[in-house]
């Protein structure tokens, strides 16, 4: 015990230290290992689990869906779908911030990183919402809390991530992901109209031109069928989400090709993304691996297994306290980082409890989701403050309602978990 304590010690110092996680988690699993079984076991365990845990197959949808994004976004064809849906519903009060939202969804089924979101939406949509008399708290607020759908939304990295920490169904989580992240939309935007109709924050926007909205829609339409196509496929069990990552980086590249919206430069560019990313993500989850295995041989999962079976404390509790830590969590680490931390410890925890993991999956993501929100860390602002040149202070403030509803559709998703199981279990029969 004393050797753990002090293993959990040096991760916390290397973490203060601004070590990247996958690297501290991987420094303090191989010395824990080396303690516990000797350094030269230790290394042979090191080998085995590094292998394994990079050489899993179902890795390969993590660069393919990253490549598909990034493609989408260096073909413009995500500003586009930004411009369609301002076009349908700018011109009601509150419009412009309902239409990013609707915006949002389309980019968080094409982008799957809710930092990229944040950052097109920064880009995009949040000088158009100045432009017409937005106050820059709601404007910079709405990008922000917009973002967070891509954690959620299929195809969500978060969600891949989470599949193989946990040996889950990819495909169900990603069909699990679907109702939750449209009643998210749904609540966002609920919030902003109460916003619009009892404050000044968000006027009229332009008139509403049908020929010029439905020539806004033109270019996002072939979109729409790649992102329906991608999700069918996985949902009618055609393919395997690697399988429909291979085939969403296909449609994207004919989409930006018959478009004439990308040079080479731009593709070698989207390419170099996909991988440096794709490096970041597979050396998470390898170092993570590493670290469960540290904890594995100290006995600590399964002293925590017998915990559980023998507790009085009832179930809704554990999970509640479950819940509460990651929120803590994601005041101070992104999204991957908790993940990787968290899992080994937390998800063998909710199996004992006899929680399905689609909806445990689905139910951390979205606790997650919300930890990009929240001070002082909240990832999502940083990124959208950096674009807009809002005040960090000013995000925050005008975040706070939006972190109510997403707590009410945490709250709705623990309470009833028919919604995230409705649409997997009509898949699986």
């Amino acid at each position: 015990m004393l050797t753990f304590i002090v293993i959990l010690i040096l991760l916390a110092v290397l973490m203060a230290a601004r070590v990247p996680i996958a690297f501290a988690m991987g420094i303090t699993g191989t010395l824990g290992l080396a303690a516990q079984l000797g350094f030269g076991p230790a290394l042979a365990v090191l080998e085995r689990t590094f292998f394994d845990s990079s050489s899993s197959f179902i890795l390969v949808a993590i660069p393919l869906f990253i490549l598909m994004a990034e493609l989408l976004t260096a073909g413009d064809v995500t500003r586009r779908a930004i411009i369609a849906c301002q076009s349908w519903v700018g011109h009601f009060k509150g419009g412009l911030a309902v239409a990013t939202v609707g915006a949002s969804v389309l980019l968080a089924a094409l982008v799957g990183s809710s930092t990229a979101s944040t950052a097109a939406m920064s880009a995009s949509a949040f000088p158009e919402m100045r432009r017409h008399n937005y106050s820059d708290r709601l404007a910079a607020a709405v990008v922000s809390v917009g973002g967070t759908l891509a954690v959620v939304v299929p195809p969500s990295i978060v969600l891949v991530v989470y599949g193989v920490l946990t040996e889950t169904s990819i495909g169900q989580l990603f069909i699990a992901g679907i109702i939750p992240g449209l009643l998210t939309a749904c609540g966002l935007g609920v919030v902003i109209k109460f916003i619009a109709h009892t404050t000044d924050q968000a006027p009229k926007g332009e008139p509403f031109v049908f020929k010029k909205a439905v020539k806004q829609s033109r270019h996002v339409i072939p979109m729409v069928l790649l992102i329906i196509a991608v999700i069918g496929a996985i949902y009618g069990g055609i393919a395997s989400p690697s399988e429909a990552a291979a085939l969403g980086v296909m449609g994207s590249l004919v989409i930006v090709l018959a478009q004439r919206t990308i040079s080479f430069v731009k593709f070698n560019r989207s390419v170099s993304s996909a991988i440096r990313a794709t490096v970041m993500i597979v050396t998470i989850v390898a170092c993570s691996a590493i670290f469960s295995n540290y904890l594995a041989f100290t006995r600590i999962t399964h002293s925590l297994l017998e915990f559980v079976a023998t507790t009085d404390m009832p179930r809704e509790v554990i999970i509640g306290i479950i819940i509460l830590a990651l929120l803590v969590m994601g005041m101070f680490m992104d999204q991957l980082a908790i993940l990787s931390l968290a899992m080994p410890l937390a998800f063998p925890t909710a199996m004992a409890l006899d929680c399905n993991p689609v909806w445990f999956g689905i139910v951390v993501t979205k606790t997650v989701e919300i930890g990009l929100l929240t001070p002082p860390l909240g990832l999502n602002a940083y990124v959208a403050a950096a674009q807009t040149k809002v005040p960090l202070k000013t995000i925050f403030r005008g975040i706070l309602p939006f972190l109510g509803m997403e707590i009410v559709v945490l709250i709705l998703l623990l309470a009833f978990p028919s919604i995230t199981l409705f649409l997997p279990d009509l898949m699986s029969r």
